[in-house]
């Protein structure tokens, strides 16, 4: 079987992996760019499932399962390629500074606790305790023990020293213009005036899913890219063990001590660039949760652009009316967190030959069902 997987960020690299893994050979990444460059090498890295919602439905069951896999998958991906991806299980707070953030704490933490979803909440000197450099004007805090992060460019990495060890083969600045498709099936892909066929099509090329022709059609689902930027800090020494939220932003902590500062949140179409009143921004919200930082260094800047689906919800399955391709994209801001889980739903279907095992919510034909390839 030959697998063409479009998209080189983490989705892409990880389903090329799990199928690997489960006996696939001949398969080709494309990637537009560099492999592992895209929103997945702009992430903080977070895994918080339970920070980030107030509601136990398919989403966050699905985004819990994918968090439960990161212990396994840290741990191969070290014994397969050497490399650690610093996966750190402290926890995560969520804190408030001021009354109106007080007010949110509460109303966060009773429908959190309703919903049934593990949340302690935390005083003032029950969150200094644990976290000393946090702002003394902190008021009270949420601690979600079940939450942590991974440095997500040491992922990229092990994910891309997988493909190149195990054969897998990676074609960079090479870009999709469309699919080819042929009496309703997908038999390859046209890249300018080349085309390359195969099997089975893995499209998982995040905010970039939308540019990309069905044959002649539009493509069936409309994915925006959301801009995101982040600061980074390196102080003199570690501040903080854990990722820190508040209503404005949150720092995620590295190992080697540095500490990232995000993220804002900008409908700018494909612009990728870093801005001052962005940056000035996530200064602000950091040196408000962890004063410290006022005096430290600003060693790097980054932007990146999110893949957003129109309901928020990841975009993952076969089109309707079309065989021979599977969709992994829409994925936001949970694309470092879903990857273990979506990479397993979808090896498990190519092998199986089955549907993709996934909430009926995720699939691509909630946005047109009624598109038919036949003619194409």
């Amino acid at each position: 079987m030959n697998v063409l997987v479009i998209g080189g960020g983490v989705i892409g690299l990880g389903i090329a992996r799990k199928i690997h893994i489960r006996g696939v050979r001949g398969i080709t990444v494309l990637e537009r760019d560099h492999v592992g460059r895209g929103a997945s090498w702009a992430a903080a890295g977070m895994l918080a499932p339970n920070a980030e919602t107030e509601e136990i439905d398919d989403f966050y069951r699905f985004c819990v399962r994918s968090n439960e896999l990161y212990p396994r998958f840290a741990a191969d991906l070290l014994d397969e390629t050497g490399i650690d991806i610093e996966l750190d299980d402290h926890g995560t707070l969520y804190l408030a500074f001021s009354p109106e953030d007080q007010a949110e704490i509460e109303r966060r933490y009773r429908k959190q606790r309703d919903a049934g979803i593990e949340v302690e909440r935390l005083t003032r000197r029950e969150v200094r305790s644990i976290e000393p450099n946090v702002a003394g004007a902190v008021c009270e805090g949420l601690y979600f023990r079940g939450d942590g992060q991974v440095e997500n460019r040491k992922l990229l990495a092990a994910l891309a020293a997988y493909a190149e060890n195990s054969g897998i083969s990676i074609r960079e600045n090479t870009t999709v213009d469309s699919l080819i498709i042929d009496d309703g099936r997908v038999t390859g892909v046209q890249c300018g005036a080349e085309q390359i066929h195969a099997d089975r099509t893995i499209l998982a090329t995040g905010a970039w899913s939308s540019l990309i022709k069905f044959g002649d059609e539009r493509v069936p689902f409309d994915i925006k890219p959301i801009r995101g930027q982040i600061v980074c800090f390196s102080p003199e020494g570690r501040l903080i063990n854990r990722v820190i939220y508040d209503p404005k932003g949150y720092v995620v902590p590295r190992a080697d001590g540095r500490v990232l500062a995000g993220s804002t949140v900008e409908n700018v179409g494909f612009d990728a660039a870093v801005t001052t009143e962005g940056v000035e921004r996530l200064k602000r919200m950091a040196i408000e949760i962890l004063p410290t930082l006022a005096e430290a260094e600003i060693s790097d800047q980054w932007a990146g652009l999110r893949p957003f689906s129109p309901d928020g919800l990841p975009v993952i399955g076969e089109v309707a009316g079309l065989a021979g391709l599977t969709v992994a994209t829409g994925h936001y801001r949970n694309g470092i967190l879903l990857a273990p889980l979506t990479a397993r739903v979808i090896a498990d279907s190519i092998i199986s030959g089955q549907p993709v095992n996934v909430p009926p919510g995720f699939a691509p034909q909630r946005f047109a069902p009624s598109v038919n390839f036949a003619g194409c």
